[in-house]
């Protein structure tokens, strides 16, 4: 049986269809995808994320711990702030992408991937002999609502929030007198916020910030425009675009890597050498030129001779054209505007390289 969030018969309620994604019954779209997706760029959208997994680390060693398991320089990262990064194994591949909040001394919340929290529990607990920490699962306690969009400022003030925590930063505050954190991450390429509540506080938080942000014509969006927002956006989603034989260099994310790091940490020989000397495949973006959609899966052609996959694709409704995400083979003389191909349908269709993200974004 798929599991569920506490907002399901809500979801069923407001007429949306309903898929299953990583063993949850979740709303693929409540109207139509390109409808909800328009109205996150150009209005605020509300979204139940409540699948995602929230894990509590405590404890005297919860630094060093978190050092050792992570590229990202934990060290640095000053009180309720946060930091992107990934989870990886001795090699060096990715177990899972991972936002990581500083909520208090020696302790940390880490925000996981619904396909992966069991897997990231698991090698956490692995990885824990000799640390004295605690992982404490708190993923059924909890409940995560998204408000993106550039008029989600504009509900917080209406519900209160006169402040919002500054961007990839977390605050604790009271809505409508309910305990709550707010952070201020996203994964839609626009401005909003996350509200992490306590299950039996998320029905009403929910009907209130759909109540409140009317005015704003906001909309409940499904994980349809949620996928098509961080495609255009460019952000990695764990199983299509990042996986266990995929590094962090390759998969482009050089930028969350500390080149200073001193603390060993796992996959750090494999990421430091490809740092150094290159990688052998690596993530490009792409728009077809054809008539066409590059799905997952799809191969990729240059001259005649395979040398990639997509992992992503889809319609860009903000651009108006076709977009994916693939790798390819780290060839020299593929660059921004080289033309390849896709093969869809055992047929070649054009597509050119161009820059990510597909769009730009609009974070504060």
């Amino acid at each position: 049986m798929t599991k569920q969030t506490i907002l399901h018969d809500r979801h069923v309620k407001l007429g949306a269809r309903m898929v299953d994604f990583a063993g949850w019954d979740m709303p693929v779209q409540y109207v139509s995808i390109i409808d909800e997706h328009k109205t996150v760029r150009e209005n605020a959208g509300l979204f139940d994320v409540s699948h995602m997994g929230e894990i509590v680390i405590e404890g005297d060693d919860a630094l060093p711990f978190l050092n050792k398991i992570v590229p990202q320089n934990i060290s640095i990262l000053k009180d309720k702030k946060a930091v992107y990064c990934q989870l990886t194994n001795k090699d060096g591949g990715i177990i899972d992408d991972l936002i990581i909040y500083n909520i208090e001394h020696n302790k940390y919340l880490i925000v996981v991937n619904a396909s992966r929290a069991d897997e990231d529990i698991n090698w956490m607990a692995l990885n824990k002999p000799g640390f004295d920490i605690r992982i404490i699962n708190q993923s059924h306690n909890y409940s995560l609502l998204a408000l993106q969009g550039p008029k989600a400022k504009d509900i917080m003030k209406k519900m209160g929030i006169e402040e919002l925590p500054p961007f990839f930063s977390i605050k604790r505050d009271e809505i409508f007198n309910i305990n709550v954190w707010i952070s201020r991450t996203g994964y839609t390429g626009e401005d909003g916020v996350e509200i992490l509540l306590l299950n039996e506080f998320a029905g009403y938080m929910w009907d209130k910030i759909l109540e409140y942000g009317k005015e704003f014509g906001i909309k409940p969006i499904g994980l349809g425009a949620r996928d098509t927002l961080r495609l255009e956006a460019s952000m990695p989603l764990y199983g299509n675009d990042l996986d266990l034989d995929t590094t962090p260099v390759e998969a482009g994310l050089s930028w969350s890597i500390p080149k200073d790091k001193t603390e060993d940490y796992n996959g750090k020989a494999v990421i430091e050498e490809q740092l150094k000397n290159g990688v052998t495949k690596r993530l490009i973006g792409l728009k077809m030129t054809d008539r066409g959609i590059a799905r997952h899966g799809y191969d990729v052609y240059y001259n005649n001779e395979k040398i990639g996959t997509v992992t992503s694709g889809g319609i860009a409704p903000t651009r108006g054209d076709n977009i994916a995400l693939a790798y390819i083979k780290n060839l020299p003389e593929i660059k921004v505007g080289s033309n390849i191909h896709i093969m869809i349908r055992e047929k070649l269709h054009n597509a050119e390289v161009v820059k990510r993200p597909f769009i730009h974004k609009h974070n504060h």
